[in-house]
């Protein structure tokens, strides 16, 4: 790790002893950044978690560390305190490994997989959408996670969403969720990591089991689907290589998914009119299966979900380690130095979106096109090599759910003010945010 005294030329707000600026950015990491870019510029440093960081901010930092020309950021490094749990992901991996392991995982993302796992999500979604409470609140944040466990299990892995296998895989994906997030970062007894570390061993045994079994007779779902995938050359993966790269799709998916449909849900509450015009939208694909011709009609919907990601983008910061030095903005950062990028700062910054703090969907239309001025201006996805290769999949699922929904019920906010947003270490709403479903007649 690089030294507080390599770094005494960067400029950055003064750090209160052994804690840092970890409790200033727990507590208000947008304000804190936003206050320390006004103070010391786009390039300064913090010390979190321990750790003293050099802070590199806006588009063209994003774009020259994400593309990486010059393969000097590691993503793996960045990615430490992730490592425990989930070694050997995509996203802990590096060029020429990472590269070779993300051409034969997209075989199991291209299109005639996708249409195969809208068809199995739309069943399923209905399904589990039904037994959330009518005209009762209740906390969507909460309800939207368990949703996409179950629903994971029951795409990605081809098991019943209400078996008691599939519950006890969601117990043990929360368990390693909370430990990824966790202050202790070693398996001490009945701690977070000690849970998490516990159902790490019971995820990996329950997917080697089925391995085999979905090696001899595949199904549709992902996982099958990643049992059989192989790049141009054909090459596959191993079982432990199968059994580390879906154990971290599954909670990035997860996650990730839940903070953006979280966002959608407020904002349709927040403001009904665009309730109305993506109920609207729904109303007109018809009564039909939700394929993915369905789902492609409807672009306001689209539009709503990268608003959101906008406002509150699932991955507000992105670390990287510097390989060997380099110079930004006049200042020369040694080896080894921890980095982070601002993708959720730099999507408020009134250099590129009118009224950046407005919730204005559309700003995304094709006559406005504001995220397209520049081509790191929207990045709720990341960028580059390591950019996000479930994005498609995603979008299909959030539309998916949005259809499903309003075809036949209306979200209110039960707490006018809305959500204050906990933005670290995965943005959530500190209220779980409250709703109340209606029927369409009562609407």
């Amino acid at each position: 790790m690089t030294s507080k005294a390599a770094l005494s030329h960067i400029p950055g707000p003064p750090a209160p002893p052994v804690v840092g600026h970890t409790l200033r950015i727990v507590r208000d990491a947008y304000g804190f950044q936003k206050q320390s870019i006004s103070t010391y510029g786009p390039v300064y440093k913090t010390k979190l978690l321990g750790i003293w960081r050099v802070n590199l901010c806006g588009a063209d930092a994003m774009e020259m560390v994400l593309l990486d020309k010059n393969q000097n950021f590691s993503s793996k490094l960045g990615w430490d305190a992730l490592s425990r749990l989930f070694p050997g992901g995509l996203m802990l991996q590096d060029f020429a490994e990472h590269r070779q392991n993300r051409r034969i995982m997209q075989a199991a993302f291209r299109a005639p997989a996708l249409q195969e796992y809208t068809l199995h999500m739309a069943e399923a979604m209905q399904s589990l959408v039904r037994e959330w409470p009518v005209g009762k609140e209740f906390r969507f944040y909460d309800a939207i996670k368990e949703l996409t466990l179950r629903l994971g299990c029951a795409v990605f892995m081809g098991l019943p969403p209400e078996s008691d296998l599939a519950r006890k895989l969601n117990t043990a994906f929360i368990n390693e969720i909370r430990a990824s997030l966790s202050v202790i970062r070693y398996p001490v007894p009945f701690t977070p990591m000690w849970h998490g570390v516990r159902g790490r061993s019971f995820l990996r045994d329950t997917f080697r089991s089925l391995i085999a079994e979905r090696r001899a007779e595949p199904g549709d779902d992902f996982f099958s689907q990643m049992c059989q995938a192989t790049d141009e050359d054909g090459k596959g993966w191993s079982e432990d290589e199968i059994l580390d790269q879906f154990n971290f799709l599954m909670m990035a998916a997860h996650d990730t998914t839940s903070t953006a449909l979280s966002t959608m849900i407020w904002a349709l509450g927040a403001h009904p009119e665009w309730q109305d015009i993506l109920a609207a939208e729904v109303a007109d694909i018809g009564d039909g299966p939700l394929d993915s011709d369905a789902l492609a009609q409807m672009t306001q919907t689209e539009q709503v979900f990268k608003e959101a990601l906008r406002l509150v983008p699932p991955v507000p910061f992105i670390p990287r380690r510097a390989v060997e030095g380099f110079s930004w903005k006049g200042f020369d950062i040694p080896a080894g130095t921890a980095v982070t990028l601002n993708p959720g700062v730099t999507m408020l910054s009134s250099e590129f979106y009118t009224d950046p703090e407005r919730f204005d969907p559309s700003r995304f239309s094709p006559n406005r096109a504001e995220d397209q001025a520049h081509k790191f201006a929207w990045t709720p996805f990341g960028g580059g090599a390591h950019k996000c290769i479930g994005m498609h999949f995603s979008t299909l699922q959030v539309k998916l759910f949005i259809a499903t929904l309003l075809r036949e019920r209306r979200v209110k906010l039960t707490s006018p003010s809305g959500p204050e947003w906990q933005r670290m270490p995965i943005p959530r709403p500190e209220n779980g945010l409250p709703v109340t479903l209606h029927p369409i007649t009562m609407h």
